[in-house]
């Protein structure tokens, strides 16, 4: 498979530039509200995956390793509901990603279940935190499965 085009975010340059800033505010902000980076990347993972993103599956998979996440944990992540490796707060992440992920696939979204048990574990700004990343996350998935980015990272 080949790309059909240069991303368009490279294309239009303000446009990288502005994602790019969110990207380090949503970071900034995660810090701070104390949501784990590992737990951003692995919602964003999640919804790379449900999109067929493989620029972005990758690319959140190796930030997730760099910042301490397993191996175990990364092959687990598409099927995290049947798995003991997650823990609450995780898994209402997780579950808070497909929802967004999967806006149309259900008549209530993102159901209040799922949106309260994220508001469970996390406070106001830190549940802005994942709820702004998933969209990020969503939005590049979105710029790369339409124009087919391809992963230009050598394989281990």
């Amino acid at each position: 498979m080949q790309s059909r085009m240069s991303s368009p975010v490279m294309i239009v340059p303000e446009a990288v530039q502005a994602l790019q800033s969110l990207g380090k505010a949503l970071f900034m902000s995660a810090e701070k509200t104390g949501v784990p980076s590992r737990t951003l990347f692995l919602a964003y993972l999640r919804a790379s995956q449900i999109n067929g993103d493989s620029v972005c599956v990758e690319l959140h998979s190796r930030n997730a390793l760099a910042a301490g996440e397993t191996t175990e944990r990364l092959l687990a992540a598409a099927a995290w509901r049947e798995t003991p490796h997650f823990t609450d707060a995780e898994r209402a992440a997780l579950a808070l990603s497909e929802a967004v992920t999967r806006l149309s696939d259900r008549a209530d979204a993102v159901s209040d279940e799922i949106y309260n048990e994220a508001a469970r574990h996390y406070e106001e700004q830190a549940l802005a935190t994942l709820i702004s990343g998933i969209a990020t996350a969503n939005l590049w998935n979105r710029l790369n499965v339409t124009t087919r980015q391809m992963v230009n990272v050598p394989a281990d």
